[in-house]
């Protein structure tokens, strides 16, 4: 009785094994605009660390956690970046770190997916869902998704006349996979 056990549990933990992709990455692209004074504009997160564990052909038991440092907020205007670093809009002092924790995931064919991910910006969390492609070659992967997020849901700025309360954020992911 006790190798019937051993081996339900054996054949689990090899399912399990095979249901996700052990990703580590390689760069990562966190690109985010919107409007302000009517003219487009924004800027990068240029550092970013994941864990990202996905399969294409199980997503469902899939997870990715991701943290973006706040600090790293790049527009190309150093006096725009101080701004945005300050209280009022990211307050990378108190919050220095931006997550992505993964909920959920599910195929929309081929290459295409949809992760509901818990998004916490300056200690605010909430539900984003992230349309993305996965592709996958030899041992290498590209994830790439874009979303659109309400500024004012995390507190990020006040209420303004000239800037724009939709930031669309753009994600270019590239693995290795092992």
């Amino acid at each position: 009785m006790k190798q019937i056990f051993a081996l339900i549990a054996l054949t689990f933990a090899v399912g399990l094994a095979d249901a996700q992709t052990k990703h580590t990455l390689t760069k990562a692209t966190v690109e985010f605009k919107l409007k302000n004074m009517g003219f487009n504009t924004g800027g990068v997160i240029e550092k970013v660390e994941a864990d990202i564990n996905f399969s294409k052909d199980k997503p469902e038991a899939s997870a990715i956690t991701a943290t973006a440092d706040a600090n790293s907020i790049n527009t190309e205007n150093d006096m725009r970046d101080g701004h945005l670093k300050k209280p009022e809009y990211f307050d990378v002092t108190k919050y220095p770190k931006i997550t992505m924790k993964s909920v959920s995931f599910k195929s929309k064919g081929a290459n295409n997916f949809i992760g509901v991910f818990n998004v916490t910006i300056k200690d605010k969390t909430k539900a984003i869902e992230v349309p993305f492609t996965y592709v996958a070659t030899d041992n290498k992967a590209d994830f790439k998704g874009k979303f659109k997020l309400n500024r004012l849901d995390f507190g990020v700025g006040g209420k303004s006349a000239m800037m724009g309360n939709d930031i669309t954020v753009e994600l270019d992911i590239q693995t290795t996979t092992s």
